[in-house]
């Protein structure tokens, strides 16, 4: 199977503690992030994509919200930064160890933030990034 993200998801990942807008919402981050450990592919995706599918039953969900889309513009140009080549919804990823250590070292330099500045999670993501992502949920692909 493969994980759909929209791009800023990519950025979230990094630094997700298990913290969200809801239980729903966290118990389906874990499940993402468990398959994301175990080697699943990233699909990106415009607009609502896994990570949101519990916040998608509310009249208005900021899922689609020009500013979560604008969030997700900044993102894919941040992570072409990092890959060296453009990416675009479609594209498959596949998440290495060694691109989670490219990604975080990125994030926690400020190379890859400018998406995050609107975010409400930007002040915890901080946080994680700047103690070394020592409570985050992805583990596995750490150590792959």
């Amino acid at each position: 199977m493969t994980v759909r993200l929209r791009a800023h998801h990519l950025l979230c990942m990094l630094t997700y503690v298990g913290e969200g807008y809801s239980k729903a919402f966290t118990a389906n981050y874990d499940r993402i992030i468990a398959r994301l450990g175990a080697g699943e592919d990233i699909q990106l995706i415009d607009g609502p994509d896994d990570v949101c599918a519990p916040l998608l039953d509310g009249a208005e969900p900021h899922c689609h919200r020009q500013s979560v889309i604008e969030r997700d513009r900044l993102a894919a140009l941040a992570v072409a930064e990092i890959l060296g080549r453009a990416v675009a919804p479609g594209d498959k990823l596949s998440l290495s160890a060694s691109l989670l250590v490219r990604m975080r070292n990125a994030f926690a330099a400020g190379e890859s933030r400018a998406a995050c500045a609107s975010c409400e999670w930007s002040d915890l993501c901080t946080r994680v990034a700047e103690a070394g992502f020592p409570e985050t949920r992805l583990e596995a692909a750490r150590g792959v």
